[in-house]
């Protein structure tokens, strides 16, 4: 934590995102798993503040109700009206002040559209504000191109700030400078209170500026400084689609680096997506055209995919997982999952254990060593070790009004296409004959046996069916086998 620990951190969540053209907020659009307010939550809170307060405006219940529910230590402040981002800064101080919070230090302010914002770049702009003794610190950066974009323009002997200006009110050699102002401020709290106070509204907009602070101070004679951040992509604002898109490569290309630098190997970065909240053992694969989300965790030595998306997941050491879909599942170490396989919440499998070409499980317990090679639903249910399913077994769990449970012992062999019908019980060491629909528990030790007797009718394609083709082939086959007499 650092020493210069914030007095607060104001978010500015309040505006309505028109150019995103959706029903969803601007700020609740998420990338990597989180939203575009949850990142910048997130990378505020590395910084310890005393206070943390997001400004809502528009779709402010909804919102609200977001950030309540990924920290609910979250303060809201409400700006009823788009009065520009002065206002919204000085709404954010009021819902402050009148909670009976008296600020003394320094005040961060960040946009809530910034996913990209770093805690460690929040770090170093108040680590700068402090150093420097600036009675407010911008945060800016260096672009390639920085067309449209506010510049920095600092006095040549100090380096302090002397004013940012607009794109389009730039001299030619201005237009040249390459350093941008990226909307992120640290302020000196009292003199951030006293200036918004005296921030006008005579321009174009009718609105109250942020900006205008800087001005003022520096009118008063108070130092305006900048901190450069290290990577200018990170204050990069997300306004539309394409934008988003954009964010949410280059935070998966981030998360990636940082799993590779730590051992995980990454067939494919490009066709690989990770939310923040995945985590990884060193020596872990993951082969291309997987997706990994919320908490999944992948162990050492594991392989996951292709072509795989786990959610909620943990796939233990040294476990296969190739070509399935999975949320919240568990998969041991050393097992095995897939083609083609679809593992449901509550699946839960064993050490060594199989889950095969097109399973799906729900709400099943299997255990150690257990497979179930291929074509089978095994829901609601518990196995238990070392046994095998036969193929186009299903697990049948609904009665049309409750679902119920079934469980199979351990060292069981149940033949090909059965049914279980639950509840019913396979006791340990049972077997079941193929095309059985097992209705009564079965003891230990037994053989089930439930089908009906076969019966052949003799002659029935050439009665039933003269002429086919069927027919045709049937009677070619009894000749020969005359012939063959």
């Amino acid at each position: 934590m650092s020493a210069n620990r914030p007095a607060a951190v104001v978010v500015l969540a309040a505006g309505e995102g028109t150019r995103m053209k959706s029903s969803t907020p601007k700020v609740l659009h998420a990338i990597c798993g989180r939203s575009l307010v949850g990142h910048v939550v997130a990378a505020s809170r590395e910084l310890d503040p005393e206070h943390l307060v997001v400004v809502v405006g528009h779709a402010r219940e909804q919102v609200g109700g977001h950030l309540a529910e990924i920290d609910p230590e979250v303060r809201t402040a409400v700006q009823h009206e788009q009065n520009g981002t002065g206002h919204a800064v000085r709404m954010g101080l009021e819902e402050l002040g009148n909670g009976g919070v008296t600020l003394d230090g320094t005040v961060i302010v960040v946009c809530g559209d910034t996913p990209l914002l770093t805690g460690e770049t929040l770090k170093k702009l108040g680590d700068t504000h402090a150093a420097d003794g600036n009675a407010v610190t911008v945060l800016s950066a260096e672009v390639p191109d920085s067309t449209g974009y506010g510049r920095i323009v600092r006095d040549e002997n100090t380096g302090a700030v002397t004013e940012i200006v607009e794109h389009k009110d730039a001299t030619d050699a201005q237009r040249a400078i390459r350093e941008i102002n990226s909307g992120v401020f640290a302020f000196d709290a009292q003199l951030l209170t006293d200036a918004l106070g005296k921030v006008r509204t005579d321009n174009s907009q009718g609105e109250e500026y942020l900006t205008d602070v800087l001005g003022i101070l520096r009118e008063a004679g108070h130092r305006v400084g900048a901190a450069v951040a290290d990577d200018h992509r990170e204050i990069l604002g997300i306004n539309n689609r394409v934008q988003l898109a954009e964010a949410r490569r280059l935070l998966n290309e981030r998360l990636l680096t940082r799993a590779m630098l730590a051992g995980v190997t990454v067939v494919d970065p490009a066709t690989t997506w990770v939310d923040v909240s995945v985590t990884f053992e060193a020596d872990a694969t993951v082969h291309p055209g997987t997706q990994l989300l919320g908490a999944t965790h992948v162990a050492a030595h594991a392989q996951v995919g292709p072509d795989t998306r786990l959610k909620d997941t943990s796939v233990g050491e040294g476990a296969q997982v190739s070509f399935t879909v999975a949320d919240g599942a568990k998969v041991g170490p050393g097992a095995s999952v897939g083609p083609y396989a679809y593992l449901r919440p509550g699946t839960d499998l064993g050490p060594k254990s199989k889950a095969g070409a097109y399973v799906e499980m729900k709400n099943a317990s299997v255990g150690e060593g257990t497979k179930v090679p291929h074509l089978s639903y095994v829901g609601d249910a518990t196995i238990g070790e070392f046994t095998n399913i036969g193929a186009a077994s299903v697990f049948v769990n609904y009665d049309g009004q409750a679902k119920h449970h079934t469980t199979i012992g351990s060292h069981c062999r149940t033949g090909s296409d059965n049914m279980f019908v639950a509840p019913v019980t396979v006791g340990d060491g049972a077997y079941t004959a193929a095309g059985s629909v097992i209705t009564k528990d079965v003891p230990p030790g037994s053989l089930a046996v439930a089908r009906g007797q076969q019966r052949n009718i003799e002659g029935w394609v050439a009665r039933k069916r003269p002429g086919s083709a069927a027919a045709q082939a049937a009677s070619a086959a009894g000749q020969e086998s005359d012939g063959e007499q």
